[in-house]
């Protein structure tokens, strides 16, 4: 199998390629929303590009290894039902804190760690049928927060 170009330094088996299609997941999400041709979602009378979800993760582990973050990002995506494309981690040498992306379909999931502070940020993204409250467990799994703070922003949010 074709091998993709990491920065990090991650184990043979987490660069393999990635699946083209993931199971969708749509259990969790309210029998209200609909999701229309552009992936615009129609909830409580209002229609949006999709959810941000921003999350704050205090007194973590874990925030220097990309194995880990990876392997977080493949069943966080899982869990939401989306589509994962990519994932890209970079490790910063000086603090060996982390920067990645997963790339979906259905938009992101994204990390910056300071393991020096015990924090990372995380943004989820996704449109459609996603949903990405779905993915928080499996990123709590992996971290091991010990106090977590959210906000969602409703993205493109038409008149």
């Amino acid at each position: 199998m074709a091998q993709r170009p990491s920065v990090a330094t991650m184990p043979p088996s987490l660069e393999q390629e990635f699946p083209r299609s993931r199971p969708r997941l749509t259990t969790g999400m309210p029998t209200t929303v609909t999701s229309t041709p552009d992936y615009f979602i129609e909830e409580d009378g209002q229609v949006f590009a999709g959810r941000h979800v921003l999350a704050d993760f205090w007194d973590c582990n874990n925030l220097d290894r990309a194995d880990v973050i990876e392997r977080a990002f493949r069943k966080a995506a899982m869990a939401a039902g989306a589509t994962l494309l990519d994932i890209r981690l970079h490790r910063f040498p000086s603090s060996g804190g982390i920067s990645g992306v997963a790339i979906l379909a259905e938009s992101h999931i994204s990390i910056h760690t300071w393991p020096e502070r015990g924090y990372a940020a995380l943004d989820i993204f996704m449109c459609g049928a996603c949903d990405p409250y779905r993915a928080l467990p499996a990123l709590r799994e992996a971290l091991h927060p010990a106090r977590v703070q959210t906000h969602e922003q409703r993205r493109g949010l038409t008149p």
